[in-house]
């Protein structure tokens, strides 16, 4: 009889991820037996979720890893890393960075990637936790003075009238002449060495079938644009699905190690970092 592995796959609903994940909702790839079953949840949740163990295979922010390192191991594949541009910090005017390091920032999570980042810029500063979605009304509004902007925020924050006072990936590579990661796909250990390898398999063959069919890909990840039209879902996919998607390679893992070394030495880790990826 063959084997069937129930493989929950937790994923952001955003286009980039809608986009890696097209062939699998479209039966397009030989799952191996596996029975995948695509969850959607906010980045942040997922973080907490993966704090739990919660499901077998999920996106999660590269600064989460630190905390579920026991329970999961990084899939080389699936990552969102950004060369020059990334997460954004916007306000009503500009401001410097000692002005901004006053300032109270919205940011989308004490997990993201993000909020990492830009305690590497500023360290510790205040914040105040609100769903990714309406940080940008939120500053418009004047209710906050500033916020951190992810997923398509980074594209379409000038509509609300806001004004880009830093990108933390163009830091990050001034910085350390690195791409910053952000995202990554992590899977649980207790599924053996067996499953873990065909889950490896299943997912990079994704992401290349998508890759190799772009439009069909795109017109699908659309659904989950909320909103944005064509031309930026194409846009925000080009910066997130890329040759460092479907494989890390040297120096996307180069960056992995640098950015979690230099969360070690902030103190945002509960213990050292062990990097793991499955094989």
């Amino acid at each position: 009889m063959p084997r069937r592995v129930r493989i929950r796959i937790g994923h952001s609903p955003d286009p980039d991820d809608a986009f890696m994940f097209w062939a699998l909702a479209e039966d397009r790839v030989d799952t191996r037996g596996l029975d995948c079953e695509q969850v959607l949840a906010d980045i942040q949740t997922l973080n907490q979720w993966a704090r739990a163990g919660r499901l077998e295979v999920t996106a999660l922010s590269l600064a989460a890893y630190p905390f579920v390192q026991k329970d999961y191991a990084l899939l080389p594949h699936g990552a969102s890393i950004g060369s020059g541009f990334g997460p954004i910090v916007v306000a009503r005017t500009s401001l410097t960075l000692e002005e901004l390091g006053e300032l109270e920032v919205v940011v989308p999570g004490t997990l993201t990637t993000s909020f990492l980042a830009l305690r590497l810029v500023l360290g510790d500063f205040r914040h105040r936790e609100l769903p990714f979605e309406e940080i940008p009304d939120e500053v418009a509004s004047g209710r906050a003075a500033a916020g951190l902007l992810i997923h398509e925020g980074q594209l379409t924050f000038e509509s609300y009238g806001l004004t880009k006072v830093l990108d933390l990936g163009e830091w990050w590579l001034l910085e350390t002449g690195l791409p910053l990661p952000l995202g990554v796909n992590a899977a649980r250990r207790d599924l053996g060495k067996e499953v873990l390898h065909d889950v490896c398999e299943v997912l990079g063959e994704a992401i290349q079938c998508a890759l190799d069919n772009r439009s069909a890909a795109l017109e699908y990840a659309l659904q989950f644009g909320r909103g944005i039209d064509a031309a930026v879902a194409d846009r925000f996919v080009s910066m997130y699905v890329n040759e460092l998607t479907q494989d890390y390679g040297d120096e996307g893992r180069q960056a992995v190690t640098e950015l979690l070394r230099r969360g070690e030495a902030l103190g945002a880790f509960p213990a050292p970092v062990e990097i793991d990826f499955v094989s």
